[in-house]
């Protein structure tokens, strides 16, 4: 007899299945990253159609298989609809999910990542935000959650970047786009925060590729 679990997350992808089906990747609360089965979610008017996507917040109700989780019911919180409405965004968002689906795995404790992510696509959508600087702090504060930022690299930096570093790692998430800079600590941020992406979490990600045409 199948389980029924419920769990907290965001969608960090979807794949067809067939003609009518879907399988989600939620990074959830409770159970890290796990993969789900949605039937007839590419049906028209079908319940899951709108549940099914990337962005997607809320609780999903599951059964337990053996080797597998059924998609029960959603439960939907946030549809990050301004996401889906702004390209730019939607791309920055998309990279996002994808950094996140390369680092986490099924079953660890990715409640601090879940919650870095929803803040950051909530920081997306805010017209006082660089996006370019919301990109930085994602990638930075996600080192640390993992245990791989090495601090503030050797060289001569600003006053104002290396106080940034510093805060990026320790305040609270919630709080953590609470802050601006200037032009000149964004373009230092930029490239730390690249070089160390691309030292501690080497994968090739689609949207990034399509962030550096815009």
């Amino acid at each position: 007899m199948q389980d029924c679990v419920q769990v907290t997350g965001i969608v960090l992808k979807e794949d067809s299945i067939g003609e009518y089906d879907k399988r989600i990747v939620i990074l959830t609360k409770e159970r890290g990253k796990i993969a789900a089965f949605a039937r007839g979610a590419k049906r028209q008017n079908n319940r899951f159609m709108a549940a099914c996507a990337p962005f997607v917040f809320g609780t999903f109700s599951l059964f337990e298989g053996r080797s597998s989780y059924s998609l029960q019911n959603v439960s939907v919180d946030n549809y990050f609809e301004g996401l889906r409405k702004d390209y730019v965004a939607a791309c920055y968002g998309m990279y996002f999910l994808e950094l996140c689906d390369y680092c986490t795995r099924e079953n660890n404790d990715e409640k601090e990542v879940l919650k870095l992510l929803y803040q950051s696509l909530r920081a997306l959508g805010h017209a006082g935000l660089d996006k370019k600087l919301v990109q930085s702090v994602f990638e930075l504060r996600l080192l640390v959650i993992n245990g791989e930022f090495p601090g503030a690299p050797a060289g001569d930096y600003e006053a104002g970047t290396l106080y940034a570093l510093r805060f990026i790692a320790v305040t609270p998430i919630e709080r953590l786009y609470t802050f601006t800079v200037r032009e000149s600590v964004l373009s230092e941020l930029a490239h730390i925060s690249a070089a160390y992406r691309r030292e501690y979490l080497p994968g090739q990600f689609k949207s990034l590729e399509v962030l550096r045409m815009l």
